[in-house]
């Protein structure tokens, strides 16, 4: 069910460092991990069990770069290895699996497949991240839903009408027909609003942006989804007639919607979402403002996907019907599986 061989959202260096001596336990694509900050200070992965007795060993303690359980006291290193308990001859103690992390963009990764795979080439790369002329802010759901149905909900934003009917939501959203392609391995949706009035975010966008916000725009939404689980959506408005996406800076509302979707369970997983901002980008005020509100956005679709896995598992057997609105999510799903079929196959995702 899971892509293995890859890398996925972990969780951020703020997270972790935020806990000082204390690990971070973690479950990404149903393999119970530990992660802590190794003696160089670098963030390291290790299977969550302490081959002792078997305790979590999120539930012990950091020293000196080493995982100190909190049952018996054994420690254990950033590769795996026992390397001390009180008393005791632990060293010929089988090695746990240690899992290969990378730190970039002020997130941790981890890679939970075939650790001899695992290529930090392969991490994804983003222009707005580490970068002056762009703002970022996020946070973090755990949600208790198959992983697949937030990419169904991305991926089709027709539902924004009804979910977001205060925020973001508009009926021209309904109204407009949206266009589905694959573009270098991506599934991209595309739909374009022309000479409309915009929704509450948005107007509230256009006046910290120097806009009139009863003026009317032209609106789009792009969606990217990138197997394994990631989707950006660009998303704006600019003064109509200036040529939508494409307008020039002064005329227009810019932003891209980040989605890191990391597979916990079959029916949980960790949402990391945030919104990378082009305009005024250096007033945290805004910025602050903007994670309020897409926070308040983002809860209400997790309210929704939980629902929805709840009656999925009350209705197992019953089918769930397909219309062209859905083209984004059936694309994505269809990546997935041809991606697991391989995976499973040769251990190499295609």
């Amino acid at each position: 069910m899971f892509i293995k061989n890859t890398w996925y959202v972990a969780c951020t260096e703020a997270e972790l460092d935020g806990l000082g001596a204390q690990p971070l336990g973690r479950t990404i694509c149903n393999e119970k991990m530990v992660f802590f900050k190794g003696p160089d200070g670098r963030a390291v992965a290790v299977e969550d069990f302490c081959p002792h007795r078997g305790a979590p060993l999120s539930l012990g303690k950091v020293c000196e770069g080493k995982l100190v359980c909190g049952y018996h006291g054994l420690e254990m290193g950033c590769e795996g290895k026992v390397v001390h308990m009180p008393g005791q001859r632990v060293r010929g103690f089988p090695a746990n699996k240690a899992y290969a992390v990378a730190q970039r963009y002020g997130f941790v990764w981890v890679w939970p497949g075939d650790q001899a795979q695992a290529d930090v080439a392969k991490l994804p790369t983003f222009e707005f991240f580490d970068n002056p002329d762009w703002a970022y802010s996020g946070g973090l759901y755990h949600v208790q839903a198959d992983y697949r149905l937030m990419i169904d909900n991305l991926m089709d934003l027709t539902h924004e009408t009804y979910v977001h009917a205060s925020s973001i939501g508009q009926p021209e959203i309904d109204e407009t027909p949206c266009k589905t392609t694959l573009e270098n391995g991506q599934v991209v949706l595309q739909r374009h609003m022309s000479g409309i009035q915009a929704p509450p975010f948005w107007q509230m966008a256009m006046s910290a942006n120097g806009l009139d916000p009863q003026a009317k725009v032209d609106r789009w939404q792009i969606c990217r989804f990138t197997p394994p689980s990631h989707i950006m959506i660009d998303v704006g408005v600019a003064l109509a007639g200036h040529g939508g996406f494409h307008a020039p800076p002064e005329v227009k509302a810019y932003s891209v919607v980040v989605d890191f979707i990391t597979p916990e369970t079959e029916t949980s997983h960790w949402y990391h979402w945030g919104m990378a901002r082009q305009f005024k980008p250096q007033d945290e005020a805004l910025t602050a403002r903007i994670r309020e509100g897409q926070g308040k956005i983002f809860s209400e679709d997790m309210q929704m996907l939980q629902l929805q896995q709840a009656n999925i598992l009350r209705w197992p057997d019953r089918p769930l019907l397909m219309l062209n609105i859905d083209s984004g999510g059936v694309q994505s799903r269809r990546i997935i599986e041809q991606l697991l079929a391989q995976e499973q196959t040769t251990g190499v995702p295609a």
